[in-house]
C-alpha cells in the first residue's frame, strides 16, 4: 500500500455544490419573492450567482477579500448585475441562502460508494477552503462525517489552498510526510498545484474534462470518483 493518508477536497469533489446551490437559490427566489423586486427569473438568478460567486471565491482564495466581505457583497453584486437597485434584503438573503444550501444532502455521483470502498483501507481527511461551521453542516447533511479523521479548513489552519502552508499544516496534523499522501480535488490551481508544490501526489477530479494550460501535471486525472478504485 503506497499511500498512508488520503486527502479530499469537499465542495465540487464530494459535496455537489452546483445541485445543492441551485435548489437553495430556487427556494430563496420564491421565499423572498425576488421577481417582485426585479429579478427576471430563477434561472437567471442562478446563472448570475454562479458568475459572481466564482469571481468572489477566486478573490478570497487569492487573499484579496475576507470571508465577511465575500458574504456581504455576493448578493449585492448579483442584484446589481441583474439591474436590481433594491439591496435592502441582501444580508438576510445571504444568511438564508447559506443556512438552506449547507443543509442540502446531494453528493457527486459515486462519492458515497467510493468513500465506503476507501474507508476500511486508508485514513481519510478533508482539506477545504470552506468555512468551519458551514463545512461541518454540509458533511452532516451528506452523511459523510464519519468517514473522515481530520477536517482541515482555511479557518482552522490560517491558510487557504493553494498556499503550501495549509498542506503542511494538514501533514503535521495527521503525522505524515508528503510521499505518503494523496490529494483528490476538482480545482486545478487550489488542489493540484497546491498539493504538488509540497510533494503530495494529486488526483485531478475533472468530470467536465477541462483543459489546463500549465506545466504542472497531476499524478492522475479522473472523470468519475469510482475511478479511484483503480488507483487505490
Amino acid at each position: 500500500m503506497r499511500y498512508k493518508h488520503i486527502f479530499f477536497d469537499l465542495d465540487h469533489t464530494l459535496w455537489d455544490h452546483n445541485t445543492n446551490s441551485r435548489i437553495a437559490l430556487e427556494e430563496v427566489f420564491h421565499d423572498f419573492n425576488l421577481q417582485a423586486l426585479g429579478v427576471p427569473s430563477s434561472s437567471q438568478f442562478y446563472l448570475k450567482f454562479n458568475e459572481i460567486n466564482h469571481q468572489l471565491w477566486d478573490k478570497y482564495e487569492a487573499g484579496r477579500i475576507s470571508q465577511p466581505e465575500l458574504r456581504h457583497s455576493r448578493f449585492r453584486l448579483i442584484f446589481s448585475g441583474l439591474g436590481v437597485d433594491n439591496h435592502e434584503v441582501c444580508d438576510e438573503l445571504s444568511d438564508t441562502y447559506i443556512k438552506i444550501s449547507s443543509k442540502k444532502h446531494n453528493l457527486l455521483p459515486n462519492a458515497k460508494e467510493t468513500l465506503e470502498y476507501l474507508f476500511p483501507k486508508y485514513p481519510l481527511h478533508i482539506i477545504t477552503n470552506g468555512f468551519d461551521e458551514i463545512q461541518s453542516v454540509k458533511m452532516n447533511a451528506g452523511q459523510i462525517t464519519h468517514y473522515f479523521k481530520e477536517v482541515v479548513t482555511s479557518q482552522n489552519s490560517g491558510y487557504k489552498k493553494p498556499d503550501s502552508r495549509i498542506f503542511e499544516y494538514a501533514l503535521k496534523k495527521v503525522g505524515a510526510v508528503p510521499q505518503e499522501c494523496l490529494m483528490i480535488g476538482d480545482s486545478f490551481q487550489s488542489d493540484i498545484v497546491g498539493a504538488t508544490r509540497v510533494g503530495i501526489d494529486a488526483v485531478f477530479f475533472n468530470p467536465d474534462q477541462r483543459s489546463q494550460e500549465i506545466s504542472i501535471k497531476p499524478k492522475y486525472e479522473i472523470q468519475d470518483l469510482a475511478e479511484l478504485k483503480g488507483i487505490l
